[in-house]
């Protein structure tokens, strides 16, 4: 029996968290709204103006709870770390695989194959839907051009060939993706990938999922006891979480991607859950991210089958099972980092 540990996300702005013994109490101006155990949650997500007491930080830092800050947008601003926990022979085997040119690109070349499959999975879902015959090759042509980049990614002895695979199947993948809208295309059909900032709803919503996601990755590293800044596939910078962004490549099509597309299909959100800003970037609305953190817990939970071990688990575990099988690889248990592919 597994049980996903919920995420309390509060998105409610002027919200103030308190630590009422082992639970944490949710006040609206002065006005207690809810009380959540803290045994039931594995981590606190709050959004822009929403202020925790000391006491409620120190207690998450102590348990090795995730608290995540991200602003209104879903962009990441900070987040709390306790103690160091974890092996440090496994932290040391992960500093050591860097060092090795040889590994780094061996764990790099997997990471991306099961982001490019993952990919070619949502395209030819997709396939099989619209009617529309330029929609169809469209989307089967871009699948077997992943095909390729496939193919080739595996004689890449170099991170840059490999990153410049990855790059090139992401650019391919995200030019299909309009043709995996089928209502309001004029509103919804993005013309490739924008961020920093999105320039399209659809834009938007991918990246407030892929913050999300990060969010669940980092945690799920930090339990294991791996470092998060210390990945293979991203380049390594001062506060940025490399090894997360790495994990998260295997997980943006399946988790985040199939849920936008889903939710703007089933026209669960529309035009009005997202605000255009000055200079054209686009936001959710508060309405709307609450939308899409249901439709997330809710797509975290569905199970599904592990190739690797063999077992039923929800889908929001699978980045823990991930972390895991990389620190058995890192520790020498298994040859190769067998990544998550799904079916």
């Amino acid at each position: 029996m597994h049980e996903l540990l919920n995420v309390l996300y509060v998105l409610t702005q002027g919200a103030v968290l308190h630590l009422d013994h082992d639970a944490v109490r949710i006040k609206i101006t002065g006005e207690p709204i809810r009380r959540v155990p803290l045994l039931r949650l594995s981590g606190i997500v709050v959004f822009g103006r929403v202020t925790l007491t000391p006491f409620i930080i120190q207690r998450c830092a102590e348990d090795g709870r995730s608290l995540v800050w991200l602003d209104r947008n879903g962009r990441f601003k900070a987040r709390v770390q306790g103690p160091t926990r974890g092996n440090v022979l496994l932290r040391r085997a992960q500093h050591l695989a860097l060092s090795d040119t040889e590994h780094t690109v061996a764990i790099a070349r997997q990471i991306v194959a099961g982001k490019i499959q993952n990919c070619r999975q949502v395209l030819m879902r997709a396939a099989r839907d619209p009617t529309d015959d330029t929609a169809r090759d469209r989307l089967t042509g871009t699948a077997e051009h992943l095909a390729t980049i496939l193919k080739r990614l595996q004689g890449c002895g170099d991170l840059d060939t490999v990153r410049g695979c990855e790059g090139e199947a992401a650019r391919s993948y995200f030019a299909a993706m309009r043709f995996m809208v089928r209502v309001d295309p004029d509103g919804f059909a993005p013309a490739g990938r924008t961020r920093r900032p999105p320039r399209d709803p659809t834009n938007a919503l991918l990246s407030f999922l892929y913050a999300l996601l990060r969010s669940e990755c980092m945690s799920s590293l930090e339990a294991i006891g791996l470092d998060p800044q210390i990945g293979y596939l991203h380049t390594l910078r001062p506060g940025r979480p490399a090894l997360a962004l790495d994990l998260m490549e295997e997980f943006r099509s399946v988790l985040a991607d199939r849920l936008a597309l889903k939710l703007i299909n089933r026209r669960q959100l529309t035009r009005a859950d997202f605000e255009e800003l000055p200079g054209g970037a686009f936001v959710l609305t508060a309405e709307g991210r609450r939308t899409v953190i249901q439709a997330y817990q809710k797509r975290k939970s569905e199970e599904l089958h592990h190739r690797v071990i063999q077992q039923r688990l929800p889908l929001g575990l699978v980045p823990h099972v991930q972390g895991r099988l990389l620190a058995r690889h890192l520790r020498g248990d298994i040859a190769h980092y067998p990544p998550f592919l799904y079916r």
